[in-house]
């Protein structure tokens, strides 16, 4: 356990447990994930979130894809026992993220919450980029690299973790809006990314660009009132754009089909407003890890 130069009693939290307790101040999450992996003597390197809870059998599931000697990393999966509505809409919106994983043979994302990777493989990478201050894709620069150098990333979706997720619509959209302003770092470092990959929905960018046109052209309303035609069509194409969405929502949660399209809505604006404030904050960010210490992982692993 890494006690990232907290303010609460973490050494009293495990006591009589057989836990090992690290300290570091306060540097951020990547920073705490590094120094554990470094203390680490296992060939398996497992990471898991202070929020989240390891359903018994997890560990043994995150093992079990290791046993092909080409998979360097595995990705888990969250449930939760929450009883909220939006907390049951995000997590019908990860077990939609699911079913296009469950799709790919290999993919480029591992979260931290429940993410298993090759000790060597890790280290040999560079770890977590320091650089992401916040919990917030740090996880994601570091899938990017390891996927980049060809190395052979799965997900079984037997390995459950329980999280709370957001549990109103104003915590909801908060943490979205950090998602897409953090996403944009991501994607200065990773340009391709921006246009695909094995986790996002295509359908998301396009909801979050059509937020974004449609709270441009309702400011010009004042100006021009033909402009409320484009705002109209904006809304009206992302309202078409929940269908997807409201058939998990149907299968899984059915009494909270009505509010789906809100869900989606909120999700949309959330991110467009994140990734309108990362567009700009990426020219500011300054990534501690260099291509050429990521080229010489490639080379040795």
């Amino acid at each position: 356990m890494v006690d990232d130069g907290s303010t609460e009693e973490s050494a009293n939290l495990v006591k009589g447990h057989d836990v090992h307790l690290l300290h570091q101040p306060h540097q951020g999450p990547a920073a705490a994930r590094n120094l554990g992996a470094q203390s680490a003597k296992g060939d398996l390197v497992f990471f898991t979130d202070a929020d989240c809870e390891p359903a018994e059998d997890w560990t043994a599931e995150m093992v079990r894809p290791f046993s092909d000697p080409n998979v360097i990393g595995v990705k888990g999966a969250y449930r939760t026992r929450q009883h909220e509505i939006v907390a049951r809409l995000a997590q019908c919106e990860f077990e939609e993220r699911y079913d296009r994983l469950e799709q790919s043979s290999s993919i480029d994302l591992v979260d931290s919450y429940a993410a298993a990777f090759r000790s060597e493989a890790l280290r040999q990478s560079g770890g977590f980029d320091r650089a992401f201050t916040q919990a917030n894709n740090e996880d994601v620069d570091l899938s990017y690299r390891l996927a980049r150098a060809g190395l052979y990333l799965v997900f079984n979706r037997h390995a459950i973790v329980y999280h709370r997720h957001p549990s109103t619509w104003n915590k909801y959209l908060r943490v979205k809006i950090k998602r897409g302003y953090w996403r944009m770092m991501v994607y200065r470092l990773h340009p391709g990314k921006a246009l695909y990959d094995s986790y996002t929905p295509q359908l998301l960018k396009i909801q979050a660009l059509l937020v974004g046109l449609g709270l441009i052209s309702s400011i010009t309303v004042l100006v021009w009132p033909i402009a409320a035609w484009p705002t109209l069509t904006c809304l009206g194409a992302l309202v078409l754009s929940a269908l997807p969405f409201t058939r998990v929502v149907a299968r899984r949660e059915p009494a909270l089909i009505a509010w789906a399209p809100f869900f989606i809505l909120v999700r949309a604006f959330s991110l467009a407003i994140g990734a309108a404030g990362g567009t700009v904050g990426m020219f500011f960010f300054r990534p501690t890890l260099s291509d050429t210490r990521e080229e010489a992982a490639r080379q040795q692993v």
